[in-house]
């Protein structure tokens, strides 16, 4: 933590739609560091300010210091590092280190603390993963009637609190593998340079979604720009139109759920054809309500705080196409977030990290689990489930190293 009272003042200049800006105040939520918020949206005089920053730019979050240091949508480790924030974790070695904040290392955190696991949750940026920034989840049981994407995450950070889970936000960590000491332990290393040694370490860092990299995308991300038709379709019963972008099999499933509520669903995929499986291509083909294009490349998309039209390309021809669907879901792909690991462990072509059944990596000691895992179905509950599964692994583990005092696994 910091100096609450030596702190420099914060402005964070953005927009409830703007799913870096609930990051961006998650982040400072979590480390308790006070901010003025103003919504450009509804406060003229805040958007001139972030056009004047930025000489006529219009990016959020715009954070401000009163000594004059201004950043332009930090990533939260830069963020922490303007703060001046300690997030060195506090011991150098532990049963247990947890790479990854989001639901699935929270939730086994949760579940290592009542083991009785000495654990630690390190995580690049604030607390929550994707989830923590998603509008409204409605697909999480216990909710019948939706929750907030940050609020869940908070109850799932309070939890932890509960049990006293040591939690280190905006701490990078650039690589993980076995102790060069020759102790049989694993070795976090942080950017900070600080090094923990762990009996095991449970990577759960999640993934990112694949973005199109087209101008206007970036700016209208929660703002009619999606990534999970089963988190954002819902707001969307009785559009008259919805684009989805793809061609492969998650693309057609999420179209599909998309067409519970909009009353068309144009399918864009740049390739000649689509790579979806055949039944669910005679699915859309043969729906009414589908319309499939192949050979067009989305180039831009515009709007001021939605998007109101879509700019579109054929390959072939050149022809220019516009559209204005009510919203666009993109579903181009997952990139797992495993690039810190290197060669340390065996991931298939896409780099998501291999595990056996009891999410077990090929380093001994090494767990797996949640959307970073090959295999996974990237879903929240299941991430939550495989937290929890990967935990009771570890601990087996544990006990099998003697690390641990043998509890019954069933209890």
């Amino acid at each position: 933590m910091c100096d609450r009272d030596a702190m420099t003042a914060i402005t964070v200049y953005g927009a409830p739609w703007c799913p870096d800006c609930r990051r961006a105040k998650a982040f400072l939520t979590t480390h308790m560091v006070p901010f003025d918020w103003v919504d450009v949206d509804q406060d003229p005089a805040g958007l001139a300010t972030v056009q004047e920053i930025q000489h006529g730019g219009r990016s959020i979050p715009t954070i401000v210091f009163d000594d004059g240091t201004v950043l332009v949508e930090p990533s939260d480790e830069e963020l922490a590092s303007a703060l001046g924030l300690d997030v060195a974790a506090t011991r150098s070695a532990y049963d247990l280190v947890v790479v990854g904040g989001g639901p699935a290392g929270l939730a086994a955190s949760i579940y290592a603390a009542r083991e009785g696991i000495g654990a630690v949750v390190v995580d690049s940026g604030g607390l929550g993963g994707n989830a923590g920034v998603t509008e409204r989840i409605d697909n999480y049981p216990g909710f019948p009637d939706g929750i907030g994407g940050r609020e869940l995450m908070d109850r799932f950070v309070a939890q932890a609190g509960r049990y006293d889970v040591e939690l280190v936000a905006g701490a990078r960590v650039e690589h993980v593998g076995t102790d060069p000491g020759g102790t049989g332990n694993l070795q976090v290393v942080l950017a900070s340079g600080q090094e923990l040694t762990a009996h095991a370490v449970l990577v759960v860092t999640g993934s990112t979604y694949r973005r199109l990299g087209i101008p206007g995308e970036d700016a209208l991300i929660g703002a009619g720009v999606h990534y999970c038709a089963t988190c954002d379709g819902p707001f969307y019963k009785g559009a008259e139109e919805l684009l989805v972008v793809g061609g492969g099999n998650s693309a057609l499933e999420e179209g599909l759920f998309l067409a519970r509520f909009a009353k068309r669903v144009r399918v864009v995929e740049v390739g000649p054809e689509l790579t979806a499986s055949a039944l669910l291509q005679d699915k859309v083909r043969s729906d009414p309500r589908f319309s499939v294009h192949t050979g067009v490349r989305l180039e831009e998309l515009r709007g001021d705080g939605h998007v109101d039209e879509v700019v579109a390309r054929d390959v072939v021809s050149g022809e220019e196409l516009r559209w204005q669907p009510a919203g666009v879901f993109v579903f181009v792909g997952l990139d797992p977030n495993s690039s810190f690991l290197a060669d340390t462990v065996a991931r298939d072509r896409w780099g998501f990290v291999t595990t056996d059944e009891a999410y077990r990596t090929s380093v001994p000691g090494l767990f797996a689990a949640g959307d970073v895992r090959a295999g996974s179905t990237k879903q929240l509950a299941a991430a939550v489930g495989e937290g929890v599964a990967a935990l009771l692994s570890i601990r087996m583990h544990l006990q099998a190293q003697r690390h641990l005092a043998t509890v019954d696994v069933n209890d």
